[in-house]
């Protein structure tokens, strides 16, 4: 028998709603999975990607996150784990860093034997190189077999992953497919083989509003009396409190009634989202904001979806404003460098006064590879795959070595309402039979400390 923790999605490192109590928030979620797992007596933590949110974490994450990891291999827990879009980067994979100092293991083609099941990896490719991949796998001789990949695969919500078309052309029968980044938890049973997600470990949008946990995996023959040898478990995890109002006003209504609905709620330390919708007066979302926060809340946001409604058809929510912006953007086709200089701009590590000098250093760099600059396909071929675009152009089939497999990151996740949004990006396979050989196209990280203070990238450890 193997029992494992199934986890993912934990985004540390993400300031939500620009709060520095909800970054914390990311972490200590993870933590509390770490804790279940010295406290559990399970075999191992299965991490299925984007344990950062980004590609480069802030010092403070990274150190979280090791100290964490320390705490699970001095249990003698081991942390298992592929690259999820987010924190992918071209020079080399903090995932990599991990298992150099021993505190993790990065899966991939080859199995990688816990108790009496081989667990496989796959990192996240995008939609443009999934036609080149051959899933071949290195056999095994356990009881069981199971591969974590990152991805939207069928037959979930906003899916762009053929499931089914994995399991046929992989070359191991695999009992059950891991899942990270959609963040909805959901489990169904393709051809055969049970797919599951866990979800997000906290909300990391306004979307995400069931309770975040993660999935404890058993795999063991005639598992709860039957002949299906996977069981699949939810666990609960105590996270921060999220309060969902939402006020509907009649004619004639408006603040106080909002009021009304809003103290209702206990708000002490919560996140509070607040919707108004229906007719009545207008409603000044800065004065309800302000009524939550003095009641104890966290964070406050509330949207007007009646403005919306009335004037245009978008529905367009301001409780994550940079959300939004980074949509819109993606949406425009623009180059890597353009995406790459954008994301510099909006960085909040780097002083306003070093803004300048910055994108003058990242402009340097990108211009040894003009292919850079090239725009983005046409987005509108897409607009089905819920914003996901890639940068179109194919690769070379190739053996790709530990050391080499890399993967630029993509700027969105699978929330419970969609709206991931690709980045393009040069992903490989670890130890599996696709690589892109490009050496253009793409946004490599040259120096940490142009990404701003406090963040550090692959190249000052790898």
């Amino acid at each position: 028998m193997t029992r494992v923790i199934h986890t993912g999605d934990t985004h540390i490192g993400y300031q939500q709603y620009h709060s520095p109590v909800r970054r914390r928030d990311f972490l200590d979620a993870f933590d509390a999975v770490i804790d279940d797992a010295i406290d559990g007596d399970v075999d191992a933590v299965v991490h299925a990607g984007d344990l950062f949110h980004d590609r480069r974490p802030d010092l403070s994450d990274l150190l979280g996150t090791i100290s964490a990891l320390r705490r699970l291999d001095d249990a003698g827990v081991p942390f298992l784990a592929v690259v999820g879009n987010h924190e992918s980067t071209r020079g080399g994979q903090w995932l990599d860093l991990f298992e150099r100092l021993e505190l993790a293991t990065r899966l991939g083609a080859g199995p990688t034997i816990v108790g009496d099941t081989a667990f496989y990896g796959l990192d996240h490719v995008p939609v443009s190189r999934r036609d080149d991949l051959e899933y071949a796998f290195e056999p095994h001789d356990a009881d069981h077999a199971a591969l974590v990949a990152h991805g939207l695969f069928e037959p979930f919500a906003h899916a762009d992953w053929d499931t089914e078309r994995v399991l046929a052309e992989s070359t191991v029968e695999f009992d059950a497919m891991l899942l990270g980044d959609n963040h909805k938890p959901d489990r169904a049973e393709v051809a055969g083989t049970w797919v599951t997600y866990p979800g997000s470990t906290e909300r990391a949008s306004a979307s995400e509003r069931e309770g975040r946990g993660y999935n404890l995996v058993t795999f063991e023959a005639d598992t709860a009396g039957g002949d299906d040898p996977v069981e699949i478990r939810r666990r609960a995890l105590d996270t921060r409190e999220f309060v969902f109002v939402t006020a509907e006003l009649r004619e004639g209504e408006g603040e106080s009634r909002v009021r009304e609905r809003v103290r209702e709620h206990d708000l002490t330390d919560a996140v509070v989202l607040v919707e108004i919708v229906g007719e009545g007066d207008p409603v000044t979302p800065a004065a309800i904001e302000a009524f939550a926060d003095e009641a104890g809340a966290l964070v406050a946001r509330v949207t007007d979806r009646r403005e919306i409604e009335t004037e245009t058809e978008l529905d367009v929510s301001f409780a994550d404003p940079e959300s939004a912006v980074r949509e819109r953007i993606e949406s425009m086709g623009l180059s890597a460098a353009a995406l790459d200089i954008d994301e510099t701009v909006r960085s909040e590590t780097i002083a306003d006064a070093n803004v300048r000098e910055t994108i003058k250093n990242r402009v340097e760099e990108l211009l040894d590879d003009p292919s850079t600059f090239e725009p983005a396909p046409d987005a509108s071929d897409d607009e089905a795959d819920e914003g996901i675009e890639d940068d179109g152009d194919e690769s070379e089939d190739a053996v790709a070595e530990p050391e080499d497999a890399v993967a630029e990151p993509e700027s969105g996740h699978g929330t419970e309402s969609g709206g991931r949004d690709d980045d393009d990006g040069d992903d490989t396979v670890r130890d599996g039979t696709v690589r892109d050989d490009r050496n253009g196209g793409e946004i490599d990280d040259q120096d940490g400390s142009k990404a701003g203070d406090g963040q550090v990238s692959m190249e000052d450890y790898l």
